[in-house]
C-alpha cells in the first residue's frame, strides 16, 4: 500500500515528478532538469507531465516550464504574473492557468490553491538586473483521491503554515531545508511542527555549494516522532 497516496520521484533540486494513479494526473512540480542532482531519466519523466505548478519565477525554478508546456501541452498552474510572462515566451493561452495567494484552481481532477511565502520572484531583464514577476507562492496540491500535499515553495519559516495546516490538512509536506536562499534544517523543523505531516520531504538542497542542510541535519533537529516521517530519496529514485 502506498504510503504517500502517489508516487513521487525527486528530479533534483525543487523538481519533483509526482504520479496520481495509473490513469490519473502527472504533475511536475517547478521544472529545473538541468540542475546538477538530474537524473539521467528526468526529462523522460517530464515529458509526461499532464500539469505542470510553478512556485515561483527564479530559473532554478522555471527554467524548462516553456518549452516542456509547448511539447506536452500541460496545464501550467502558476501566479497570475508568471503565467502571463508563460503565455508571452510562447506557451498557449489555453494551457495557462493564473490565480493568486489564498486562491484556488481546479484542472482535470487537481486543485491548487497558492498559500503565502517569503522569498522572491524575478527574472534577469536585458541589462542584466533582476525584474521582479509575480509574487512567490506556495501550494496546496489537492489530488483526485483526496490526498493533500503542502509544498511551501521556497521560504523562510513563518507562523501561518500552522493556520493552513489547519485548514487543508496536509499528509505530506514537502519543504527546503538548503539555507542561503531559503530555510535550513532547523527552521525547516519549527515549520514541520506547525504542520505535522504524517510525511516530510525535503527539498532545494545539496545541488549548489551554498546548500548545506541536509535531511539527517532536519531528523536530528525534529522531535522524535518525527523524525521517521522523513523521506529523501536520491535523484531518480520513485517512493510511493
Amino acid at each position: 500500500m502506498s504510503r504517500l497516496g502517489f508516487e513521487l520521484t525527486w528530479l533534483g533540486h525543487a523538481t519533483f515528478y509526482l504520479h496520481a494513479a495509473p490513469d490519473g494526473p502527472r504533475i511536475l512540480i517547478d521544472p529545473f532538469l538541468d540542475n546538477p542532482k538530474a537524473p539521467a531519466n528526468a526529462r523522460e519523466l517530464a515529458a509526461l507531465a499532464t500539469h505542470i505548478l510553478v512556485t515561483h519565477g527564479h530559473s532554478d525554478h522555471i527554467a524548462d516550464v516553456v518549452p516542456l508546456a509547448q511539447q506536452t501541452g500541460a496545464a501550467v498552474l502558476s501566479s497570475y504574473e508568471l503565467t502571463m510572462e508563460f503565455g508571452a515566451l510562447g506557451v498557449p493561452d489555453a494551457q495557462l492557468i493564473g490565480c493568486n495567494k489564498g486562491g484556488a484552481a481546479a484542472h482535470a481532477g487537481v486543485t491548487v490553491t497558492l498559500t503565502q511565502a517569503f522569498h522572491s520572484s524575478s527574472v534577469a531583464a536585458p541589462d542584466g538586473r533582476p525584474r521582479s514577476i509575480g509574487d512567490p507562492c506556495g501550494m496546496v496540491i489537492e489530488l483526485p483521491n483526496g490526498t493533500v500535499i503542502y509544498n511551501t515553495g521556497d521560504t523562510c519559516v513563518f507562523g501561518d503554515m500552522q493556520l493552513i495546516a489547519e485548514i487543508y490538512r496536509p499528509t505530506v509536506l514537502m519543504l527546503p531545508i538548503g539555507d542561503f536562499y531559503t530555510m535550513g534544517p532547523r527552521q525547516a523543523a519549527k515549520a514541520c511542527e506547525l504542520v505535522m505531516p504524517e510525511w516530510i520531504i525535503p527539498q532545494h538542497y545539496g545541488t549548489f555549494p551554498g546548500l548545506t542542510g541536509t535531511p539527517e541535519a532536519l531528523r536530528q533537529l525534529l522531535p522524535a516522532p518525527l523524525r521517521d516521517r522523513v523521506l529523501a530519496p536520491v535523484p531518480g529514485e520513485m517512493i510511493r
